[in-house]
């Protein structure tokens, strides 16, 4: 059963960077489709981005479009979520996830795995 353990979250000031990491274990990471989900408080679960098992395909929320860029390393088990030109309406736990069948998918619902999340807090 794949484990998966969020890091690099903060409180940074509106403008700034921070970059998230999600660190898999315990299952076939390279055969999985990866993703990040934020959610506020108060508000549903949002799709932030999601690539394919390759790396081949990605996709974005539309309000991340631009400033946020998801990538993995197959080797490290590890997938990245770079974060730039940071808003405070970005503040949000900010949750990685696996789809076991390898695509990348904007919808909770075709997710096996979550993680525990990482607080993001942007600061005006």
């Amino acid at each position: 059963q794949v484990q998966l353990v969020e890091s690099g979250g903060g409180l940074v000031q509106a403008g700034g960077s921070l970059r998230l990491s999600c660190t898999a274990s315990g299952g076939a990471f390279s055969s999985y489709g990866m993703g990040w989900f934020r959610q506020a408080p108060g508000k549903e679960r949002e799709f932030v981005a999601s690539i394919s098992w390759n790396g081949g395909f990605t996709k974005y929320g539309d309000s991340v479009q631009g400033r946020f860029t998801i990538s993995r390393d197959n080797i490290k088990n590890t997938v990245y979520l770079p974060m730039n030109s940071l808003k405070p309406e970005d503040t949000a736990v900010y949750y990685c996830g696996a789809v076991l069948w390898g695509h990348a998918s904007p919808r909770a619902v075709d997710y096996g795995a979550w993680g525990q999340g990482t607080q993001v807090t942007v600061s005006s």
